[in-house]
């Protein structure tokens, strides 16, 4: 989708049908990521095309590494955890899927290089990955502002003599960053996590992608994580599973509609065989009053029974730290509901692509909701009647997805910079145009 300046969505009436998910964002850059690293040629299918996709191709080429992509399929032949080239600058936008992992393999190698993004990523933390890599004997010094990128690398290749220790309370990718660095050392190691581990299912995708390449890692709890002296080895071929973040708009607009005779809403590409934590969301979903239909490969949603001849869903008072990215459309799928709801545990909402706690509060306000907002929660009581209104979407894809659900309330939303959606989706609005009816 080209960057057009907003999109009117609405009145719709109602949504029912399927929608093909396009390929994980997280499977994707962690496979290309360790495809690239691997001994051997990888075939990666059904790979995301986003933006986030893009940025994390154009520098593993500029790092020397052989890549094809057709369409969907990226064939890449590995460079056995040396990037052949051994100085560059690379431009990341705002994908902390690549920044974080790509900042901790280059540590790993040696060389010179410096990583960049857009001016947000220049407002997400990154101290807790470099201040993990400093022990080890990593040069990395901050461009501009200290804690945060451009970053510059540079220096010998580090040696792993003992635990790594890491915080997790901020983000989840700095831990997955490091199990993905580690193996390319050569040496055993381990991993500490200090504090509390936030987005636990993000790094159990991490560990199962460690294992398709070759790295049995042994997780203890979520505190300590062992990695054997292992080197990555090409698994020949993987799929890469549809988005399950992407998912839960699809099967909320289900729901949603179902309360006045629609749906329901399949989504094909993620089913209960699914390594993506973001699939509980369906939980959350039951919670309000969906019916959920599980297959092997396919989520279906429609309102529950009591919930369509209640004409309302149930409100919610729930932690949702285990899902932050999906926790965002329920945040918009309470105004459906027939009182208050509670999203707790979403503190990392606060360093994503915008600060989405005070940008979700903000534009629930504008459709009619009494939002209070605080440090790690959002309290969302919705109106009598939704009102019509222009949502800001910050440059972040998934305020512009999940505000597109408001116009199932019988108003009309205008969503400014709908192009955003480019960072993980940008077929997104066709596939909603795709499943609305009237």
């Amino acid at each position: 989708m080209s960057r057009m300046d907003y999109l009117d969505l609405g009145p719709i009436r109602r949504v029912s049908g399927s929608v093909r998910l396009p390929g994980s964002k997280s499977i994707s850059n962690r496979v290309l990521l360790l495809a690239a690293l691997a001994e051997g040629e990888t075939v990666v299918r059904d790979v995301l095309d986003s933006d986030d996709t893009a940025v994390m191709i154009a520098a593993l080429k500029k790092l020397g590494v052989a890549l094809e992509k057709t369409g969907d399929t990226v064939r890449i032949s590995g460079c056995s955890g040396r990037f052949p080239v051994r100085s560059a600058e690379l431009f990341l936008g705002n994908a902390g899927t690549a920044f974080r992992p790509l900042a901790a393999a280059l540590t790993m190698m040696g060389g010179e290089y410096r990583l960049t993004g857009v001016e947000r990523m220049f407002e997400r933390p990154i101290a807790d990955l470099v201040d993990a890599l400093r022990p080890l004997g990593a040069r990395i010094d901050y461009a501009v502002n200290e804690g945060y990128p451009p970053i510059v690398i540079h220096g010998d290749a580090l040696h792993v003599t003992g635990p790594v220790a890491v915080r997790g309370d901020v983000s989840s990718q700095f831990l997955s960053a490091l199990l993905m660095a580690l193996p390319l050392s050569g040496a055993a190691a381990e991993v500490r996590v200090v504090g509390d581990l936030i987005s636990k299912p993000y790094v159990d995708i991490t560990l199962n992608m460690l294992q398709r390449f070759g790295i049995a890692a042994i997780r203890q709890g979520w505190s300590s994580f062992s990695l054997p002296p292992a080197r990555y080895k090409s698994p020949g071929e993987v799929f890469v599973e549809g988005d399950a973040s992407s998912a839960s708009y699809f099967l909320a607009a289900g729901m949603i509609s179902g309360l006045t005779g629609g749906g329901p809403v399949r989504v094909e590409g993620v089913g209960r065989g699914s390594i993506q934590g973001d699939v509980r969301f369906i939980e959350t979903l039951e919670q309000m009053g969906a019916q959920i239909t599980l297959g092997e490969n396919w989520i279906e949603s429609t309102a529950s029974a009591e919930a369509g001849a209640a004409g309302h869903l149930k409100p919610l008072d729930v932690d949702l730290n285990h899902i932050p990215d999906a926790a965002m459309t329920a945040a918009v799928a309470a105004l459906f509901a027939s009182g208050t709801s509670t999203l707790r545990n979403i503190a990392s909402w606060r360093v994503k692509e915008t600060d989405r706690i005070a940008a979700m509060a903000t534009e629930l306000r504008k459709l009619g909701a009494t939002v209070e907002e605080g440090a790690d929660f959002l309290r969302i009581t919705p109106p009598e009647q939704l009102q019509p209104a222009t949502i800001d979407t910050y440059d972040d894809h998934r305020m512009a997805m999940c505000f597109s659900l408001a116009a199932l309330g019988g108003i009309q939303v205008r969503i400014n910079d709908p192009g955003c959606v480019s960072k993980t989706y940008p077929g997104y609005f066709d596939a909603l145009a795709s499943v609305t009816h009237g």
